[in-house]
């Protein structure tokens, strides 16, 4: 995030931010605690964020590492403090839903997930660099949810060994589909997975490409390094998707990456990069 395209003088809020937000997904994800301990650790993680967004250190604070600087990048730059919030109430919700076995509805709860999880890095970004009008916000916002969604739609293979099912309830239902049904086929089994699940995906990659679109123009807003950064963020996005496409739509056996092979199309394709994203190959199922 503080990669030599910031503005040094940037670099230490956004490296507050980054070890704020790596603390918490550790909190949420790594080692072997249990759902209830990690959900309390992260309690006591938001009340150590309240305290130093009222400028106070915890006497027996047990990360001085990531709320001193954090304390005083939200005094120096007037952080949101509901947008630091937001990203621990979307960890707490991922605990929860994967200890419950709890699916997503349909894509308005998804994309809510997405703006606690992820919008609020634009947000705070966007406010660092003193960007606040509406029209700015919506396409952060956009590009925010869609890089979320791609990773999803990328890790299918990933995810639901683990327990996690972001595939909106609704979306499956159209095609036939269960949370159940998807335990007979690749990942969780040896099955090749059906037509309806490739369908599946290449129907949820379109709506991440089209909020990816939507947010795109945003690059041209920003300026300097700033602007160079985002376009090469869209770009590796946009690039995920063109892999998950070149598959065939099946991330259920094989997770696509972006690498240093993809370095030189990325480059190229932020410098000649115009208002709208290309289209999808080919029109998704319905």
């Amino acid at each position: 995030m503080a990669s030599w395209l910031c503005p040094p003088h940037l670099r230490p809020p956004i490296a507050a931010i980054y070890h704020f937000a790596r603390t918490a997904d550790d909190i949420a994800d790594e080692g072997d605690a249990s759902p209830n301990a990690r959900l309390a650790e992260l309690r006591a993680y938001r009340e150590e964020l309240a305290a130093a967004a009222r400028g106070e250190a915890l006497p027996d604070s047990r990360w001085p590492h990531v709320f001193g600087p954090l304390a005083w990048a939200i005094t120096e730059y007037r952080l949101p403090e509901d947008l630091l919030a937001d990203l621990l109430s979307a960890f707490m919700q991922d605990i929860e839903k994967t200890r419950d076995r709890g699916t997503y509805a349909d894509r308005a709860e998804l994309l809510d997930y997405c703006r606690r999880s992820a919008n609020p890095v634009g947000r705070l970004l966007l406010h660092l660099y003193g960007v606040t009008d509406a029209q700015a916000l919506a396409q952060s916002d956009a590009i925010c949810s869609a890089l979320q969604l791609i990773n999803f739609w990328q890790d299918p293979s990933v995810d639901l060994p683990r327990g996690r099912f972001y595939f909106p309830r609704t979306d499956c239902a159209r095609r036939g589909l269960t949370s159940e049904h998807f335990k007979v086929f690749a990942p969780l089994s040896s099955a090749p997975p059906p037509q309806e699940a490739i369908n599946l995906i290449a129907v949820v990659a379109f709506w991440a490409r089209e909020l990816m679109t939507e947010g795109a123009p945003l690059v041209h807003r920003l300026p300097g390094r700033v602007g160079w950064e985002l376009r090469l963020v869209v770009q590796g996005g946009l690039r995920i998707l063109d892999k998950i496409e070149d598959l065939g739509f099946d991330t259920f056996t094989q997770r696509p990456t972006v690498g240093k092979a993809d370095a030189p199309v990325l480059l190229w394709k932020a410098w000649r990069m115009r208002r709208q994203s290309r289209p999808m190959k080919a029109a998704p199922p319905r």
